[in-house]
């Protein structure tokens, strides 16, 4: 009786790993099918400059766009272009921004930096639609639309308060 006891303990069964291996066949294509590759893009920000310069290092141009909760203000320091761009049927309107900005830049060609300067509470969402408004707008052509540049470096600050202090 001792012997058939250590028979039976001294054979190891055979393991039977198909139906998992079946089971990875099958499971890792349908995830790498199904799986979401997003794609992130980076936007290069950069700090506004130094309200304290001297006057000889101060530029003639600096474009400053306030984002206020009711409008969009475009200043120009260097120049005195100033334009208020109210709501619209609640919306802010991103098309007359964009074509005000092509304008300035076609005066000053140069130039690639803008300041956006949004008020504490303003939605991301519309904070982002100007980033891109700022930084280029489709132009249509007879072969299609084209992709203008207009001011890529943006740096990002406070809004000043209405009444004029920060």
């Amino acid at each position: 009786m001792k012997k058939r006891i250590r028979r039976r303990q001294n054979i190891t069964p055979d393991l039977d790993i198909t139906a998992f291996l079946n089971l990875m066949v099958i499971l890792v294509p349908f995830l790498l099918i199904t799986a979401v590759f997003s794609r992130i893009a980076v936007l290069d920000l950069y700090l506004p400059p130094e309200s304290k310069e001297s006057s000889v290092q101060r530029e003639k141009f600096r474009l400053e766009i306030i984002l206020r909760h009711d409008q969009i203000a475009v200043k120009e320091a260097g120049s005195g272009f100033s334009k208020i761009i109210p709501l619209r049927n609640g919306e802010f309107n991103y098309r007359k921004l964009s074509d005000y900005i092509a304008m300035l830049k076609l005066k000053f060609p140069e130039k690639r930096v803008a300041s956006i300067l949004p008020e504490p509470d303003v939605p991301y969402d519309v904070l982002i639609q100007v980033m891109d408004h700022v930084r280029m707008r489709e132009v249509s052509e007879k072969d299609g639309s084209v992709t203008q540049e207009l001011f890529p470096g943006i740096s990002i600050g406070d809004a000043p308060s209405k009444s004029g202090r920060k």
